[in-house]
């Protein structure tokens, strides 16, 4: 069975740093994402990630900030969030995708999504 598991969210102070984890099982070589979201607003693209990891994409608002990565081994994604402001405050979702090309920012194009952590940045 699929499954995407996220965890790390938390209260931190603007200007900290988290890092959210993503548990993967039951799938393998599918492009992996995060997306986020507030309450009464869209689902948005944070970054994005080939399976091998070798080509990442960033949204403009956290570009030089967050960082996605994977440990093989673990069967696990993360997303390292520095320097974080409160405008990253949001649910952080783990997604999964196959057949995706040039449209890897639109949630529509991914496939299996985890449960989603809350992220809370204060000022």
């Amino acid at each position: 069975q699929v499954q995407l598991v996220e965890s790390g969210g938390g209260l931190v102070q603007a200007g900290g740093s988290l890092r959210l984890s993503c548990a993967v099982s039951g799938l393998q070589g599918y492009l992996m994402g995060w997306f986020r979201q507030t309450p009464g607003q869209e689902r948005e693209f944070v970054a994005a990630m080939t399976w091998s990891g070798s080509n990442t994409r960033y949204a403009d608002s956290v570009q030089g900030r967050f960082t996605i990565s994977r440990d093989n081994a673990k069967n696990t994604v993360y997303l390292q969030m520095n320097n974080l402001k409160p405008e990253d405050t949001a649910v952080y979702y783990c997604t999964a995708g196959r057949n995706i090309g040039s449209y890897y920012y639109l949630r529509e194009e991914y496939d299996y999504w985890g449960q989603g952590t809350q992220v809370t940045v204060s000022s």
